[in-house]
């Protein structure tokens, strides 16, 4: 992913999946399109690789914790060499 938006949710009650889903109703609703990964810190992963619907979500050690990084993966358009 090179472009996402940044979500910040460090509610200590709600669950990673709910996060998710409100970080890309909004993003659905700005953007007009529906992200299909999210990157978090690892230390907010209790899975190694979980999804959440249709959407997958990855560690990435340099999201801070209490972020998601949302968007859509392009990594599947890129030529591959």
């Amino acid at each position: 992913m090179q472009a996402g938006m940044m979500w910040f949710d460090n509610d200590k009650e709600r669950t990673l999946a709910a996060k998710v889903k409100t970080a890309a109703a909004y993003y659905h609703k700005k953007y007009g399109r529906t992200p299909d990964l999210c990157m978090v810190n690892p230390k907010m992963l209790t899975e190694k690789e979980p999804k959440t619907g249709k959407i997958a979500i990855r560690s990435y050690q340099p999201i801070l914790p209490g972020h998601l990084w949302i968007g859509i993966d392009d990594s599947r358009y890129k030529k591959k060499v």
